[in-house]
């Protein structure tokens, strides 16, 4: 079993796991995300206050625990999205450097063809 970039899987369209976590990103850099955090952690304080029972204090830290895990998982998918967005980019522009300046010979172009590694998708 190979593991690919979440931009890679699934060719052009966007799998539903894609789906899933571009929603659950936009939901999680909301304000209304923060006050539920928030409300959490202070759900939290309050237990340890009032001295409750054991078993709601590792709920508490358990599922703050679940939360964190969840949200990692959401913001590593999405930093790799736009990771290979900017590296699509940036060789599309360097492609059409190549372009604009076939048949010229210098070492900028050679360094630039080398770095985009155009030899090994032809």
């Amino acid at each position: 079993m190979t593991f690919q970039s979440p931009a890679e899987r699934g060719g052009p369209r966007r799998g539903k796991f894609e789906q899933l976590a571009e929603r659950a990103s936009n939901l999680t850099s909301s304000p209304l995300f923060f006050l539920i955090c928030l409300a959490f952690v202070g759900f939290f304080v309050a237990a340890h206050a009032a001295q409750l029972s054991l078993e709601l204090l590792l709920l508490a830290g358990e599922s703050m625990t679940a939360v964190t895990l969840l949200l990692l998982a959401l913001l590593k998918n999405s930093e790799m999205r736009a990771e290979h967005a900017i590296q699509r980019k940036l060789d599309a522009i360097a492609r059409a450097l190549l372009e604009m300046n076939e048949g010229k010979d210098s070492r900028a172009l050679k360094e630039l063809r080398d770095s985009i590694r155009m030899e090994e998708e032809t």
